[in-house]
């Protein structure tokens, strides 16, 4: 994980010098020493997104923000859809223009709970971060450190967040390259398919079969995994009337949230990991014409182990993420992993989520529903 320009407390303690017993002086005064406020209040995860917002203005000028660029970057820390975050983003710079960028930050700020400030950060760190270099610029260090003076985070919290938002842009890009060089590794190959046995899909095996891969096939489900931690898994069931019917009476969302997590996570991981829990759930109305995400914390879960000194193996801390979603007259579940090796630690839930997530969706879009 790379440091803040890896002299981060020296640079830090230099800003803080060349600001006037704690009042901000020159050019951010207009928006973190500003006395105006909305007019609205803001749900809690409009101020995280509004915090964000407001260091990208801040940055740039509003006239230059880049909404999309925005969503990118505030998806893994902000809890909404990827069209739902677009339009919380379009209206606070709309706030913005009308109302002012001070009002809309001290809004944002008043609307905070305190458990959330801290996302409230890393959503205003995610936007001034160079993603080639991953790393703040030296040109972005003074309006950090205003903005961490204004959320009212000490210097050692500040720094632990910075490490954590880059730590989580250098997984995503390793991640993509590693994806990258498996998708041409695999065609290289020519990596074998797997057929269901009801005809209803086909999918690229998404691993090695000749250095350990294995496939583990049941009736109504299969599961890919390698002693590195890979595990993709994907349940499917066919629908009856009296389900399509359950489906029309209670809607979509909540009949894939009860079949995920009242009764797929209780039978398929809680039965055999008894301290297995819901960390994150997400309804994705435009995925796949409407997919329930969760992702579910699996203390010793993992499918694979370590061998402590004294030679007992124990299974390895871990996430999974699930997705359930239908297609024509089956409901799919697809699952995958992420294992936590050593003293590895978990980013924020929900950057954990958006990477579970990517994960998904790429391997999905490896399967052809027939």
């Amino acid at each position: 994980m790379q440091p803040l320009l890896n002299y981060p407390m020296t640079l830090m303690f230099t800003i803080s010098a060349g600001i006037n017993g704690g009042k901000f002086m020159g050019k951010y005064d207009k928006i973190f020493n500003s006395p105006e406020i909305l007019e609205e209040s803001l749900t809690p995860e409009e101020a995280i997104a509004a915090i964000g917002v407001v260091t990208a203005i801040a940055d740039s000028g509003v006239e230059n923000v880049d909404e999309d660029f925005l969503v990118d970057m505030l998806w893994g820390v902000v809890q909404e859809s990827e069209n739902k975050l677009l339009e919380i983003v379009g209206k606070l710079i709309s706030l913005a223009e009308d109302e002012g960028v001070g009002a809309l930050f001290n809004t944002a700020c008043e609307c905070l709970p305190e458990e959330l400030v801290r996302d409230a950060f890393a959503a205003g760190v995610s936007v001034l971060v160079d993603e080639e270099q991953l790393s703040i610029p030296a040109s972005k260090m003074n309006l950090l450190k205003h903005l961490q003076q204004a959320l009212e985070i000490e210097d050692e919290e500040a720094q632990e967040i910075v490490d954590e938002v880059i730590g989580c842009e250098q997984e995503i890009e390793e991640e993509q390259d590693v994806k990258g060089a498996n998708r041409v590794f695999a065609q290289e190959l020519d990596r074998e398919v797997y057929e269901s046995p009801l005809g209803n899909f086909t999918v690229t095996v998404p691993i090695n079969l000749q250095d350990k891969g294995r496939i583990d096939a049941q009736e109504g489900v299969v599961s890919f995994s390698d002693d590195s931690g890979t595990l993709l898994r994907i349940d499917y069931f066919r629908l009856t009337s009296q389900e399509f019917e359950q489906i029309d009476t209670v809607g979509q969302e909540e009949y894939l949230r009860s079949i995920l997590l009242n009764k797929y996570v209780p039978s398929t991981l809680a039965s055999g990991i008894p301290d297995a829990r819901v960390g994150y759930t997400e309804y994705l109305p435009d995925t796949l014409e409407g997919a329930y995400f969760a992702l579910i914390d699996v203390p010793k879960g993992s499918t694979i182990s370590k061998t402590q000194n004294n030679g007992t193996a124990i299974r390895l801390n871990a996430y999974r993420g699930l997705l359930a979603f239908i297609y024509r007259d089956f409901l799919y579940i697809v699952s995958t992993q992420r294992s936590f090796f050593d003293d590895e630690t978990p980013a924020f839930i929900k950057q954990e989520a958006e990477r579970l997530k990517r994960e998904l969706f790429s391997f999905i879009n490896t399967i052809t529903f027939t």
